[in-house]
């Protein structure tokens, strides 16, 4: 069984094709700038590197590559994707209608597009993908994969903001939380390391990237994340302001006579890291500022860590202990540097890790010191064989 993985952006289509019979990556590619000027695919098969191009102006013409590259006599690995039996859609927000994959029908489409408005970023460019492949492959069945799925079990008291509850009534205005697959699989993860049932576990997971979000999992179940209604709240992010008092927003747009739309594009695309820095948006570069001595960068790594410091101490007690805290995504499993600076000081809760072992980046690793109570890991995540995963399972019903 061959599974095709697809994360539809507003001008990208990442995609791997998953071979089930292992779980290995057949090919892995992506294809950018969709409508741009320098439009291309780049597609990788066993190291060897494929590229096309060539003017695209539409995700159906990107789609219509991506198969091209995947078929392609030399560079492919598929002779007809007839050979795909199902495709996988990453969907960052399903809102409270999705709480698991679900096979995509005219029912879920209408309801991917409703929670558009607490996306807007992000599921129009998914749906656009879902109705492309829909398209080209009328006889696959597609299904999708939610962001905000694994969140849905958070309590009441988590996913609430105090707001007139009218609101919530009327907009749906609750925290949905981000990233569920990737705290889902590493959480996991961990559980086997620690040799326990993912429902006797408490756990910690950091997926910590350009987009960051922590998740107290409870029992293997999101108890609270980071994330809020949006992906703009909690960690300081590349970008993203996380968390900031709601009243500096109208406070901002008063003295600069800015509209909600103009404010809504500091906040999500010209604060974090490049706000604060005026560099970068990538912590190797504000890393390679800070150690020239570059204050502002020096700030915003400080800043960050201290929010993840936070936000692990928060839910510790949130959960009344726990057992493991995990690092995945980009600056998780590669920031040597970060890790320490965020468990340092941890140790009155019994978090610690050894500094030799955490000379690590990208493989599952055990961090932790000797004389830490909480195990500490490194985690490689894994959102794409997470889809792939639960698209067999559907597609072989």
């Amino acid at each position: 069984m061959k599974i095709l993985v697809i994360n539809s952006g507003s001008s990208s289509i990442k995609y791997q094709l998953i071979d089930m019979t292992d779980e290995s990556v057949l090919a892995v590619g992506l294809v950018e700038r969709i409508g741009i000027d320098g439009a291309r695919l780049e597609q990788e098969v066993s190291g060897h590197e494929y590229v096309i191009e060539q003017a695209i102006p539409d995700h159906e013409v990107g789609m219509e590559l991506v198969i091209a590259a995947l078929t392609d006599e030399e560079n492919g690995v598929i002779s007809s994707v007839d050979e795909i039996d199902g495709v996988g859609h990453r969907v960052v927000q399903g809102g409270k209608f999705f709480d698991k994959s679900v096979l995509v029908d005219d029912d879920v489409k209408a309801k991917i597009k409703e929670c558009a408005k607490i996306a807007p970023l992000h599921n129009p460019a998914h749906l656009m993908g879902i109705n492309v492949c829909e398209e080209l492959m009328p006889e696959t069945k597609q299904v999708v994969t939610f962001d905000s799925a694994f969140h849905q079990s958070m309590p009441e008291e988590a996913y609430m903001y105090a707001l007139p509850y009218k609101y919530y009534e009327k907009y749906d205005i609750r925290r949905y939380g981000a990233h569920g697959t990737s705290h889902k699989y590493v959480a996991q993860l961990a559980a086997e390391q620690l040799g326990k049932a993912v429902e006797e576990t408490k756990i910690i997971t950091c997926h910590l990237g350009n987009g960051a979000s922590i998740t107290a999992v409870k029992s293997g179940k999101s108890y609270d994340t980071s994330m809020g209604l949006t992906p703009l709240e909690g960690l300081v992010m590349g970008t993203r302001c996380g968390d900031i008092d709601p009243a500096a927003i109208p406070y901002i747009m008063e003295k600069e006579d800015l509209s909600p739309q103009e404010m809504d594009d500091i906040m999500n695309n010209e604060s974090g890291f490049l706000g604060i820095t005026g560099i970068s948006n990538d912590t190797r570069d504000i890393e390679e500022a800070a150690e020239e001595g570059n204050q502002k960068a020096q700030l915003a790594l400080k800043m960050f860590s201290y929010r993840a410091k936070k936000y692990i101490g928060s839910y510790v007690a949130a959960m009344n202990g726990v057992d493991a805290v995990v690092f995945t995504a980009g600056i998780g499993e590669n920031g040597i540097e970060m890790r320490e600076d965020i468990c340092q000081d941890l140790d009155y809760l019994g978090i610690k890790i050894d500094t030799e072992k955490n000379n690590v980046r990208g493989k599952l690793t055990d961090i932790t010191a000797a004389d830490s109570k909480v195990k500490v890991y490194v985690i490689p995540t894994n959102e794409e064989l997470v889809i792939a995963r639960d698209t067999l399972a559907l597609v072989a019903e």
